[in-house]
């Protein structure tokens, strides 16, 4: 077993701890990243993406955007409505003086267009095939003990970034992540439609559970159907026509019939918060951190807010105080807005709308209705949404 001393080393190189060591490198701050995954091995994942409006700005930053930009849907307009109510409300982009609200990509291309800056940059080392299997830390320094080509190495480091969306936090000390799971889950697929989508995203609460309709390509809109699992489950075993029917029968006819849909996957939805007790030199962001119901786009956008703040708290800390003490405090407390907002927002949506309690159809349907005519309300949520705190 060999043991190396690097400066940052960032455990998980998907998107977020990528932006990360890119964030770095762009200040000159050398990292090493250990990714379980072959090269380009996750390039042809189609799984969407909901960017907001700030992380479009985070990429831009990096000069990711500029390649990202023609494989991206923009969200213009969002349209909000409940299944057998006249209540709507409508977020124009137009009215927020911002180009669009978000936008739609795949993961594949996101990770794709991250890469081609990744290996022009000596000062990110990307090492692929990189099997994390123990992470431990003392008052000095944090280690990851991986596998690579046969062989187990340990990597110690002053700062140590577990961002592989919690992988490899089993038995890790100090670290105790809150769980509440809400019995449902996650229909994800893709489907065409009948009539152009003109940039609109679809927020539909009907009585299996909420539904998202994201704009993703020319005609195309990626789908999350959330529900109870006994609602979602046959929903995988019915042939395409009998799902787009019964799709068709909860969403309405706003997009005219839908034509066709690709592979149907499903996944349980939770929401957790990491509750880090002393962990000296070790830091988690992302999915590692925390995981959010899809209802409202907001888990992966918290994540790269992670990855900006953490990089700013590590360019302006002196190499010797680097996963001390006071600047993993300064680094959560630059956090805690943002993340625990978005964790209750969350929340709160999905206790709200997914609750069919007598009478409560009827204040969600006047709640829409009134949320769209107040303004203020409307421009902070968009704030909120785009931008975090």
């Amino acid at each position: 077993m060999s043991q190396i001393l690097e400066n940052i080393v960032i455990v998980g190189g998907g998107p977020v701890g990528a932006t990360l060591a890119l964030l770095l490198a762009k200040q000159g701050v050398a990292s090493t990243v250990l990714e379980a995954r072959k090269h380009g091995a996750a390039f042809g994942e189609s799984r969407a993406l909901a960017l907001s409006y700030g992380s479009k700005r985070i990429l831009e930053k990096l000069g990711v955007w500029n390649g990202l930009a023609k494989s991206a849907t923009a969200i213009n307009t969002i349209h909000v409505s409940q299944k057998g109510s006249l209540g709507r409300s409508l977020l124009k982009a137009a009215d927020y003086q911002q180009e669009a609200l978000g936008y739609v990509l795949s993961y594949g291309a996101l990770t794709a267009a991250l890469d081609e800056l990744l290996v022009k940059e000596p000062a990110v080392n990307f090492i692929y095939e990189a099997s994390a299997e123990a992470i431990s830390h003392t008052a000095t320094h944090a280690s990851v003990t991986y596998r690579f080509s046969g062989e187990t190495k340990t990597l110690s480091s002053s700062l140590l970034v577990l961002a592989d969306g919690g992988r490899s936090l089993d038995n890790v000390a100090g670290l105790n992540k809150e769980t509440k799971e809400y019995g449902h889950d996650a229909l994800i697929s893709k489907v065409s439609a009948e009539l152009p989508h003109n940039n609109i995203a679809y927020e539909r609460f009907a009585a299996m559970g909420p539904m998202a309709l994201l704009p993703n390509g020319e005609r195309d809109f990626s789908l999350v159907w959330t529900g109870k699992k006994e609602y979602i489950t046959p929903l995988l075993n019915l042939s395409d026509e009998e799902f787009l029917s019964q799709f068709h029968e909860q969403f309405g006819d706003r997009v005219g019939r839908f034509l066709t849909v690709d592979k149907r996957m499903a996944f349980p939805l939770k929401l957790s918060q990491l509750k880090t007790i002393d962990t000296p030199h070790l830091v988690v962001i992302g999915n590692a951190a925390q995981t959010m119901h899809p209802v409202a786009g907001q888990g992966f956008n918290v994540g790269l807010r992670d990855a900006e703040s953490l990089a700013q708290q590590i360019i302006s800390t002196v190499p010797e105080d680097l996963g001390g003490q006071k600047m993993l405090l300064d680094y959560h407390a630059s956090r805690q807005l943002d993340t625990k907002n978005g964790l209750q927002f969350t929340d709160f949506l999905v206790n709200i709308f997914s609750n069919n309690i007598l009478g409560v159809s009827g204040l969600r349907s006047a709640g829409l209705g009134l949320f769209d005519v107040i303004k203020p309300i409307k421009r902070h949520l968009v704030s909120k949404m785009s931008f975090g705190k």
